[in-house]
């Protein structure tokens, strides 16, 4: 079966959506190393069996981006700040700045893969999430940033704009997609997110990709990869 031959840089790891990115990536057989904060809530999520793939930092800091980055062939980002948090940074540090700066200093490594998770509705400016911080504003701005450096031949990204995240195993439900920001509302699985994040990487047809995910009806399924044919860039 085809699959990614490379490291995937995890960024947000030890978040609800990088969690089940790394399951995704473990039952594909793929290299990974993960981008956190804490050593101690990646150990307490992931086991001591992933020590080896800890690369500790935070994507507000150059430096520890770029450390985080070394020996990696792709990225896969799913950090986000805590827009609720009035004593954490504001989105613009994390879901525009930071996410920037991942995807520049990727860019000048010469990594070539960049999977950016995104949201819904990051065009809409009169959203009622863009009360706090802008938030969807800033998730936009980043995601110019990654079309502009990843677009050039030779590179590539996939921008996966979710609806409104829920837990619960994947191949459930059907999945809608779209582009162009069509979707005014909806939900989605973070392990479908995940999976899709994670075969983006090996799918031709997620070649410089943005679009919109959410779920439809209760319909299980063996498979994602053929969902991607539902939008074109």
């Amino acid at each position: 079966m085809k699959t990614f031959k490379g490291t995937v840089l995890v960024a947000g790891a030890t978040g609800r959506t990088g969690k089940w990115i790394v399951d995704s990536l473990q039952r594909h057989r793929i290299s990974y190393h993960l981008f956190v904060r804490s050593r101690e809530k990646a150990l307490e999520m992931f086991g001591p069996e992933i020590t080896d793939s800890i690369r500790i930092g935070s994507i507000e800091n150059e430096a520890d981006t770029r450390l985080a980055l070394e020996g990696a062939d792709a990225v896969i980002s799913a950090v986000g700040g805590n827009v609720r948090d009035a004593g954490g940074p504001p989105p613009s540090a994390i879901d525009r700045d930071g996410v920037v700066r991942l995807a520049s200093v990727a860019r000048e490594l010469n990594i070539r893969k960049f999977v950016l998770v995104s949201s819904l509705a990051v065009t809409r400016p009169d959203h009622p999430l863009n009360r706090h911080g802008r938030v969807l504003s800033m998730k936009l701005e980043a995601e110019d940033a990654v079309r502009k450096l990843f677009s050039e031949s030779g590179y590539s990204y996939t921008i996966i704009r979710p609806g409104g995240l829920l837990d619960g195993p994947p191949f459930s439900h059907e999945l809608i997609f779209d582009t162009g920001d069509r979707i005014e509302t909806g939900v989605i699985r973070r392990s479908d997110v995940a999976e899709i994040a994670v075969i983006s990487l090996f799918s031709p047809e997620a070649h410089n990709l943005t679009f919109e995910m959410i779920q439809g009806n209760e319909h299980p399924q063996s498979s994602l990869k053929h969902f991607f044919s539902q939008v074109s860039p």
